[in-house]
């Protein structure tokens, strides 16, 4: 029978509790066991695809097509498995089913509630993951923190399984420990307050991952067994690091895992995280050489902050690529609007050594992108173009090496004279009937690679089963694509389709010849890149930018 542990936050968001859901994750892994993760969000929104990324973060698309919170990628790259909708739910996923089974009848006639019916539909989702190629562990992230009413179901579900089955369920807290500068003192108050908040749940923490600035001392933990009900060295120390791939390291120097598994009923284990030590060896080095990568995007500021989140897969796919290339790397943020409004600034783009531009929607900063695949193009800059990135750089090339005046994406300009990127036909009464949620085209598809392309070379060399293929699946998550009434044209112009769909012919990946590295995919390649199976593409990229 599997095993249930719960991570649930104090205090506040945005501490990590994703990360170390996904470190324990990686720790049981080591020690041979079967592991599985699931996201659980409070909001009513059915998935994640619908909502603004400078609000929630990156949408991360699993391969069967589901739309998920950034964390799902957090899973998948620790864990190195490829997750599915099975493994990330809503408060609003969760009532439509319930609602759909009454619908259907499947409840008998019996009058339908909120307690027990919900946290039911919860915990029957969970168990399903869990059978899911038989997992020993199933690892469930509830989003947001433990006092926002909006998560009093998921905690409820929490406690009718713990009532139900008490030997196998672990209840972990990620929780905040603030130092405030004028005091200089680690300060438990806040935690004992959270813990107290879950305690009116009917739930007890067995463990506190205490989130701070520096790590947490034997007084700090006293002060959390006395006043949170655990034993001391349950409160485990969880500083700020250098990067997150220190995390489980940090976890294991603490025995966290055998702690956990003795806590459920099980025998201690051994850990093997000799690779990922070498990897989180290599992030924190001072490598011989660096790579400078500018992302031109849109998605980076919040009010007055920057939200790196939106583009969270990239950032982790860069730094991937380049420690494997025992390189280091240094990103910087691009507004796209700035080379809008001030194309002399353009100019700055050659003092990297690769530039990436990302996916996206709508018009802003569209302008400033066209710019930058240009100023690549001609200034021999590696580029790689993701998605919208891709579309971005087939307008350039068609506007400027095609001569096709005001050439464009129908998404921007539903009359330009030359749609050489278009909407695709199964989208068409989609789009006319304002079916926008979960609609795209989503998920995995294949795509058969060019000989001799620099992508198949990519490929050829990095991908991590070392097959040498012709054909992929990669990840896709858009509603327009490249307009095959104009591929023979810029074929022959020197654009080309390094990459196809082989059953509807869509183009899938471009190159430009005679140029290091100019690349647009129409999927996108950093939802499969891992710590230690970094994406061909992505290595590719950085090997050509470090001998730029």
């Amino acid at each position: 029978m599997a095993k249930y542990i719960f991570v649930v936050g104090g205090v506040m968001s945005g501490v990590g509790k994703g990360v170390a859901a996904a470190s324990i994750g990686t720790i049981l892994k080591s020690k041979g066991f079967k592991v599985t993760a699931i996201k659980a969000d409070p909001y009513i929104n059915v998935d994640a695809g619908t909502m603004n990324p400078t609000e929630h973060g990156e949408v991360f698309v699993t391969l069967d097509g589901d739309e998920t919170d950034q964390d799902m990628g957090n899973y998948e790259r620790f864990l190195n498995v490829d997750l599915n909708r099975d493994n990330y739910m809503t408060t609003g996923r969760v009532y439509q089913s319930v609602i759909n089974k009454e619908r259907n009848l499947e409840y008998e006639g019996r009058c339908v509630q909120v307690v027990p019916h919900i946290p039911e539909e919860i915990i029957s989702r969970i168990k399903r993951a869990a059978e899911k190629n038989d997992n020993d562990f199933v690892i469930t992230e509830i989003g947001g923190t433990v006092g926002e009413y909006e998560n009093v179901l998921f905690l409820e579900a929490i406690r009718i399984l713990k009532m139900q089955q008490p030997q196998d369920v672990c209840i972990v807290m990620v929780s905040y420990l603030p130092i405030p500068y004028h005091i200089g003192e680690m300060k438990t108050k806040p935690t004992q307050m959270a813990v107290r908040s879950l305690n009116s749940t009917g739930l007890q923490p067995d463990f506190i991952l205490c989130r701070s600035e520096k790590p947490i001392d034997d007084k700090r933990r006293e002060k959390l067994a006395i006043f949170c009900n655990i034993k001391p060295n349950h409160a485990v120390s969880a500083p700020d690091v250098k990067s997150i791939y220190d995390i489980p390291l940090n976890f294991e120097k603490e025995d966290l895992g055998n702690k956990i598994i003795k806590h459920l009923g099980l025998k201690a284990r051994p850990s093997n995280l000799k690779k990922w030590q070498d990897f989180a060896n290599k992030a924190n080095s001072k490598l011989n050489k660096s790579v400078k990568i500018g992302i031109v995007g849109k998605y980076f500021t919040t009010g007055d902050y920057v939200l790196a989140d939106s583009y969270i897969s990239i950032i982790e796919s860069v730094k991937h690529a380049s420690w494997n290339n025992n390189l280091s790397c240094d990103i910087e943020w691009l507004s796209s609007d700035d080379y809008e409004r001030d194309p002399e600034k353009l100019a700055e783009l050659s003092k990297y050594d690769g530039i990436i531009v990302p996916g996206g929607f709508g018009s802003r900063g569209v302008e400033g992108k066209i710019a930058t695949a240009k100023y690549c193009r001609e200034n021999n800059i590696p580029y790689l173009g993701l998605c919208y990135g891709m579309q971005i750089a087939t307008i350039e090339f068609a506007r400027n090496v095609a001569g096709l005046k005001d050439a464009n994406t129908t998404e921007i300009n539903p009359n330009t004279p030359h749609p050489v990127i278009h909407l695709m036909q199964e989208q068409e009464k989609k789009m006319a009937e304002h079916n926008y949620g979960g609609s795209m085209r989503l998920g995995g598809y294949q795509c058969k690679l060019t000989r001799g392309s620099i992508s198949y070379e990519a490929y050829k060399k990095h991908a991590a089963d070392k097959v040498n293929k012709d054909t992929i699946i990669e990840r896709h998550r858009h509603r327009y694509e490249f307009n095959n009434d104009y591929r023979e044209k810029l074929e022959k112009l020197g654009l080309v389709i390094a990459g196809l769909n082989p059953s509807q012919k869509l183009v899938e990946i471009i190159e430009i010849k005679n140029h290091p590295f100019f690349v647009g995919t129409q999927f996108h390649p950093e939802l499969q890149s891992r710590p230690l199976h970094p994406h061909p593409l992505f290595m590719r990229f950085i090997e050509t930018a470090a001998n730029k």
